[in-house]
């Protein structure tokens, strides 16, 4: 069994924060590569939706390795949902009556526009973590978890996740320290511009998990 994972005398398997009696939604997945990583654990995705923004065409063309996770995933059971805005995600049709014991947003991010110390950009990340927040706030089960993966040296810091948490409405469980080697496949993406294929170095990253009151 590969490092982190653990499955307990009822069969159920997790991996970190996650398990396979989770009914998990993931949003900005980017080539796939995370929920893949949860669904090989888990040795099944019937329990988890992915949803993306971007059309199934954009994705085969913009992440080599996103056409093969995405055949692997619907193997294995997964909903995949395009053209999910994070920020609006909770009034999308394919969504909108559900709720979730864990919603996951890893590493979001605006788009590179500006310098990412400059206000205006920081303002840009954060609309989309505030947006993103208020709408999983909608989905969430009695017990379900909010979790933003976030770098936490500056300028990421400025963000105020907390904040822009509270903001809309959640508390703060845990903060988490991120590992990039216990999620074994996942490649983070920078998502945005013409590298957006390319991985980034996460440096100091914390998994924020939320709830609410």
């Amino acid at each position: 069994m590969e490092l982190g994972v653990r499955e307990n005398e009822v069969g159920e398997r997790r991996i970190k924060h996650y398990s396979s009696s989770h009914k998990i939604l993931l949003v900005g997945e980017g080539d796939f590569s995370f929920a893949a990583c949860l669904a090989r654990v888990f040795g099944s995705a019937v329990n988890m939706v992915a949803g993306m923004q971007k059309t199934k065409a954009s994705l085969r063309k913009e992440y080599k390795s996103a056409a093969t996770n995405l055949v692997r995933l619907k193997e294995w059971g997964c909903t995949i949902i395009h053209g999910v805005d994070a920020l609006t995600m909770s009034q999308h049709t394919l969504l909108s009556t559900q709720l979730f014991d864990r919603i996951v947003f890893n590493f979001p991010h605006a788009g590179f526009f500006m310098p990412e110390h400059t206000d205006h950009q920081i303002q840009l990340h954060q609309s989309v973590v505030r947006g993103f927040l208020k709408s999983a706030r909608e989905m969430l089960t009695r017990d379900g978890e909010v979790h933003v993966t976030h770098k936490t040296a500056h300028p990421f810091s400025k963000w105020e996740i907390e904040v822009l948490a509270t903001e809309a409405g959640l508390r703060l469980v845990e903060k988490a320290e991120f590992a990039l080697s216990e999620y074994p496949g996942y490649l983070n993406k920078r998502g945005h511009g013409n590298r957006i294929d390319m991985t980034f170095p996460v440096g100091a990253s914390t998994t924020y998990k939320f709830a609410t009151y």
